[in-house]
C-alpha cells in the first residue's frame, strides 16, 4: 500500500534520507557522477523541501520505496525523486508508484521526469509507463540525463 508521507514526522525524514542514499549513491555508480543532488540532501533539506513525497512501507513501517513529485504549474507534474531499497529490487514497487502519481493526477495533461541516460532500468521502467524521451543533456563531462515526457491519458 502506498501512503502519502508527511515531512514533520522526523522518523520519516529519516528513512527518506536513508532510503535516498542508499538508492542514489547506486545510480550515481551506474551514471559514473557522484554529485546527484539527492545525495547533497541533510535532513533539513529534506524536511524544507516542496515536494510531495509518497511511499510503500513493509510490514515493519519500514519505508522501502518513495517517489516525490513537484506541481510547478498546473498543467505538469514532475517526478523529481523516486528511490527504492536495493533488497526490493524487480517487485513492482517504482511501477507502483508511478503509476499511484498517475492515478492521483488524471486531469493533469503532463508528467515529467529524468534520469541519468546510463541508468538503463530507470530508462526501462519511465518507458514501460508510457514515458518518451524529450531531451538529453550533458550535466558534466561524459555524463548524461534524459529528460522524459509523458501525457496523461486524459489528454490523448
Amino acid at each position: 500500500m502506498i501512503n502519502r508521507l508527511f515531512l514533520d514526522d522526523e522518523d520519516m525524514v529519516d528513512q527518506i534520507w536513508r532510503l535516498q542514499h542508499m538508492a542514489y549513491r547506486l545510480e550515481a555508480e551506474r551514471i559514473g557522477f557522484r554529485d546527484i543532488p539527492p545525495l547533497m540532501d541533510t535532513h533539513e533539506t529534506i524536511r524544507k523541501c516542496k515536494e510531495d513525497f509518497y511511499g510503500c512501507l513493509n510490514e515493519d513501517g519500514e519505508l522501502i520505496g518513495a517517489v516525490a513529485t513537484e506541481q510547478e504549474a498546473p498543467d505538469t507534474i514532475t517526478i523529481s525523486r523516486m528511490m527504492v531499497h536495493p533488497g526490493h529490487f524487480r517487485k513492482g514497487i517504482a511501477g507502483s508508484l508511478i503509476q499511484h502519481v498517475l492515478d492521483l493526477h488524471p486531469d493533469v495533461p503532463l508528467f515529467i521526469v529524468s534520469t541519468g541516460t546510463k541508468n538503463t532500468p530507470a530508462v526501462a521502467l519511465y518507458t514501460k509507463y508510457g514515458f518518451v524521451p524529450f531531451d538529453r543533456y550533458e550535466v558534466a563531462p561524459g555524463v548524461e540525463l534524459t529528460t522524459f515526457h509523458r501525457a496523461s491519458d486524459s489528454s490523448q
